[in-house]
């Protein structure tokens, strides 16, 4: 009896010595894995412009009060002599480069100065760390006064740039003369969106863009892993899936194959790193805003906004949440046009005869 009892006890102990082994080993797995795992969340980097590995300067740039470089390109009229002032924001992967296509007739008639800009993280525009919605703002104000466009300017602004033209007509409505935007992307989180409607919007969007946008909001910090991670649903526009084109987008990407433009890369939007430029982007526009734009107040001023009836990146139907809470802000619906409306024949030069004339 007492020979099995020792036996009873030794294995008892070999037992507690295995597990607390095995709990050991598993901890220090567990503990290795968080190590990788927040070394994987964190993004490389930037590659920024101008410094020994990174890519070179070739734009015009001007610097900022916190020392950060802004690219730019003019187009049009000296501003010296122009009627008209306007400050194009870019949208998702674009560039300074982006400036409507104005006809050249419209351009001398009017007397128009164009400017357009890389925002922080973009192109050769160096990143901001502290990049918010309020800050993009303030850069477009700073590039107003250090190029000198007087007190008020006109913005027209594209997609994703849309988030930096509420934010300017919420915080500095003071400064602007008018506002036009095109496709202007909608955040379905905004606080005063009716839930069936925002979920009905959302919906719309293909499975692997739900999940993206959703961690933007709810799990901002991971966003970066998330969208370059290959075994996971990234967002489709990053993944390079343009599922959203409709048949007139079509066209104007294969006209925009066959006569590519020369003054442009495509890789330079983000080639500091797609963290401080596209992500930041995702971030800033689906995070949690601290305004809903259905509660900006009236300006005073044109806001104008055009909305391809087929555009399947941002749904029409939350425009019409904005209109219907904004009455002074027009929305102008194109039957037929997608979501590439910068580069539909005539619609630049209707929308800047109608942001300053107030006629097409």
């Amino acid at each position: 009896m007492g020979e099995v009892f020792t036996n009873l006890l030794f294995v008892s102990k070999f037992y507690c010595v295995l597990a607390t082994v095995a709990g050991k080993i598993l901890l220090l797995a567990l503990s290795a894995f968080l190590a990788w795992f927040y070394k994987a969340l964190q993004p490389p980097p930037p590659t920024i412009c101008g410094t020994p590995l990174g890519p070179p300067v070739t734009a015009p740039r001007v610097q900022l009060h916190d020392g950060r470089y802004m690219a730019y390109k003019e187009m049009g009229i000296l501003k010296e002599k122009a009627n008209y002032k306007i400050i194009n924001i870019h949208g998702f992967g674009g560039s300074r480069h982006d400036i409507l296509p104005v006809s050249k007739t419209i351009i001398d008639e009017l007397g128009i100065y164009y400017v357009g800009f890389d925002r922080a993280g973009y192109g050769q525009s160096d990143p901001n760390p502290g990049r918010t919605r309020k800050s993009d703002a303030e850069d477009v104000l700073a590039l107003a006064d250090i190029l000198d466009l007087g007190p008020k300017f006109y913005v027209t602004a594209i997609s994703i740039g849309g988030y930096t033209a509420w934010t300017l007509l919420k915080y500095f409505p003071h400064r602007l003369a008018g506002v036009a935007m095109l496709a202007p992307v909608t955040n379905y989180w905004w606080s005063g969106i009716p839930t069936l409607e925002a979920w009905e919007a959302f919906r719309l969007q293909p499975g692997q863009d739900q999940v993206a946008i959703s961690i933007a909001h709810y799990a901002p910090w991971l966003t970066y892993w998330w969208n370059t991670q290959s075994f996971l649903p990234k967002s489709s526009v990053i993944e390079g899936r343009f599922h959203f084109l409709n048949a007139l987008d079509k066209k104007i990407m294969k006209d925009r194959q066959s006569s590519p433009l020369t003054d442009r890369s495509p890789n330079e939007p983000s080639q500091q790193g797609i963290y401080e430029s596209l992500i930041r982007d995702m971030m800033n526009m689906f995070g949690r805003w601290d305004f809903d734009p259905g509660e900006v107040q009236n300006a005073g001023v044109p806001v104008l906004v055009w909305h391809g009836v087929e555009d399947y990146l941002v749904p029409l139907m939350l425009q019409k949440y904005v209109q219907r809470r904004l009455p002074w802000v027009q929305l102008n619906e194109i039957p037929g046009a997608g979501h590439m409306l910068p580069l539909v024949e005539g619609l630049p030069d209707q929308v800047v005869k109608v942001l300053l004339l107030g006629e097409a």
